[in-house]
């Protein structure tokens, strides 16, 4: 556009501080604003504002750097987005350029921080302190941040530049906070245990703390109403080593009646390298009231995973010295470049096509360590031919070392298998254990018959505490196969003679008539438990009628009567577990949901389906994927262990309960 012949418009009535910098020239109806800078022609329109010549302002390259620009900002955004100015600190001056200071008594400049605050109103209006206190509360609960977090520089720094109108809190507040939290989450799950339809099982884990003191950790496992197996934690309480075995019972039944689940438990899983003796004066104190099932038959349960993985430990330390030197033949060929390109052409001339890299083991979890050893065991020639060629290669094992190597590892396999299964199963309710374990208990019968003394006294040793589980639970664990409609009685059946080879027979039979006596305890007080077992025996007095002459005459075919209702059955009059067992078994499928289908059959099994629901709740394994094959058991942190006996239950039950209401 020509602007020769425009005109200058009188900048004393532009208000803007941007005028200052532009020429706002107008030539018919088009006003346009041209930078004094760069001669820039941009619209100078009342209409169009002027927020698009700030910005070109702010951006124009000629403009002199030394120009403060902070003008050109509005008010209210200059103070948002300032930074919090500290004042009164200092650091080391021969500190290097890249390392952070080391801040010292600092302040925050309250007179900036007020002006913040009072500007911010304007912007923050819809603020609200409380919200965003739960919000810091719950954060510190979900990521478990240590309380104190509250009070670190650097986030003070964060949430004053994020939001000014923040007011700090202290690590006493945060804490009351959390403790609010909790007792409102507290009773959600208590509504929930009080609706529930069906029977609740508990889980306790030991954790270790400081010193002497140890915890107990309550989950409670349950089937819900829309047959949705859940978990959630209930309580984090502390144990001094100095209780006995009727102190630990008083904590826990402590536990249970506070939420009113005393009544309603159906079994108890625990770790079996703790002392079972509490557990077994909770069942007594139970049994009395009788509240358990089956005299408590079924409320003892011990963690599988624990005692496999206790299995496992003992086989390692049998085998301790030999893994040492296996450990350490790792580390001399990755000692130098040269002695690994060494042993790999001696690879090579022994024909080992591996292509898995030798490398050390976590020592902490156990198939770290198998898979170190089914790899060194490949390169078990290589490492041979090393040792004859080598005389600085003393830590090699012996053939005889290699030989137990590969048995223990052939063990380890057995088990690692297992427990992936355990891990992995998509839904882990209790009927998916017993095949595992008898698979297991075969294994173990034939390791004892082995030749070799060191394959067989190793098994002995393991086999004593399998034993010791399978006494305590192999009734659960048949139970629950049992609820599988796959498999019924039949699984046992399959197993049992394998196992117990001529009284199979007398050991099938305990298992049928213990399960009877659950479903007749299940029945008993039920609603559904008034199904017709026959008519009233009347005959009428009309044409069709037997009787002799008067109307007080005796009907001579009663007893026929009697006859036919004893001899033959409808469906009317069958049990749940009679029709449950004449009906075949389901077909056998890898996605196959035992949950869904007793969801779908509970209106043709009424009574059944509430022995399945308590059942197949109970958990045979209280231990996580995550940490199935962890050696250590599970240490509470430094933070955690310092807090008060209360804030710490608080925090650890209500962390559970967030994530899972986040989760689902």
């Amino acid at each position: 556009m020509d602007l020769s012949d425009a005109v200058i418009i009188n900048s004393s009535r532009l208000k803007s501080v941007v005028w200052n910098d532009f020429d706002r020239v107008k030539k018919g109806d088009i006003c346009v604003a041209i930078c004094r800078h760069c001669k820039k022609r941009l619209s100078g329109s009342s209409t169009s504002g002027t927020s698009h010549l700030r910005n070109h302002l702010i951006r124009c390259q000629r403009r002199s750097n030394n120009d403060d620009i902070t003008q050109l900002i509005p008010a209210r955004e200059r103070k948002r987005e300032r930074p919090l100015a500290i004042s009164n600190f200092s650091f080391n001056q021969e500190q290097k350029k890249d390392e952070g200071m080391n801040l010292v008594n600092i302040k925050f400049d309250s007179d900036q921080m007020k002006d913040d605050n009072a500007n911010a109103v304007t912007v923050g209006s819809n603020y609200d302190q409380r919200r965003s206190q739960l919000d810091l509360a719950r954060m510190i609960i979900i990521h478990g941040y240590p309380l104190n977090m509250v009070e670190h520089v650097g986030f003070k720094v964060f949430v004053k530049n994020l939001q000014p109108l923040f007011e700090l809190v202290t690590m006493n507040k945060i804490e009351a906070d959390c403790l609010e939290i909790y007792e409102k989450e507290k009773q959600k799950v208590f509504e929930v245990l009080d609706k529930l339809p069906g029977r609740v099982s508990l889980s306790i884990d030991a954790w270790a703390g400081s010193g002497d003191v140890r915890y107990f950790c309550l989950a409670a496992y349950f089937i819900d109403e829309s047959w949705q197996l859940k978990k959630t934690r209930l309580n984090f309480v502390s144990v001094e080593s100095s209780h006995t075995d009727d102190m630990q019972a008083d904590v826990i039944m402590t536990c249970l009646m506070d939420w009113d689940i005393d009544r309603k438990l159906f079994s108890m899983t625990f770790d079996s390298s703790s002392s079972d003796f509490f557990v077994l004066r909770i069942r007594d104190r139970l049994s009395q009231n009788r509240f358990l099932y089956g005299n408590g038959q079924l409320f003892e349960v011990r963690c599988v995973a624990t005692v496999l993985n206790q299995m496992v430990r003992d086989t390692l330390e049998a085998l301790g010295e030999v893994i040492h030197k296996i450990r350490e033949s790792i580390r001399y060929l990755k000692s130098s470049q040269a002695m690994l390109e060494k042993f790999n052409k001696l690879a090579q001339q022994e024909s080992i096509e591996t292509e898995k890299c030798l490398s050390l083991d976590n020592s902490s979890r156990w198939d770290s360590t198998y898979r170190m050893l089914e790899v060194a065991l490949e390169y078990k020639s290589a490492f041979s031919v090393l040792r004859e060629e080598d005389r600085l290669f003393t830590v090699c094992p012996s053939d005889v070392e290699w030989e137990r190597a590969g048995a223990v590892t052939g063990f380890l396999n057995v088990f690692l298998e297992i427990m992936n299964d355990f891990s992995q199963s998509r839904y882990p309710t209790a009927n998916i254990y017993f095949p595992l374990i008898c698979d297991i208990h075969l294994k173990l019968i034939g390791w004892c018959k082995s030749s070799d003394d060191y394959i067989s006294s190793l098994a002995l040793k393991m086999r004593g505490k399998f034993d010791e589980y399978w006494d305590k639970c192999s009734l659960g664990l048949a139970v629950a196969a049992f609820l599988d409609p796959r498999f019924k009685m039949k699984l046992v059946e399959y197993y049992f003679p394998q196992i117990y080879g001529s009284t199979s027979l007398e050991r099938i039979d305990e298992i049928s008539s213990r399960i009877k006596a659950l479903y007749n305890e299940h029945s008993i007080g039920s609603p559904l438990s008034t199904l017709h077992h026959g008519q009233a025996w009347q005959v009428g007095g009309g044409s069709g009628s037997l009787l002799g002459p008067g109307n007080d005459a005796k009907d001579r075919l009663v007893g026929f009567d009697k006859f036919i209702d004893e001899t033959s059955q409808s469906d009317e009059t069958k049990t749940d577990l009679d029709k449950y067992l004449e009906e075949p078994l389901f077909p056998r499928n890898v996605d196959f949901n035992v949950l869904n289908w007793w969801k779908v059959h509970t209106p043709r099994y009424p009574i059944l389906s509430m022995m399945a629901r308590n059942v197949l709740g109970a958990p045979m394994s209280r231990v996580l994927s995550e940490s199935a094959f962890d050696v250590g058991g599970k240490v509470l942190d430094r933070d955690r262990s310092s807090l008060s006996a209360a804030t710490l239950q608080a925090l650890m039950c209500s962390q559970d309960w967030i994530r899972s209401e986040l989760e689902s």
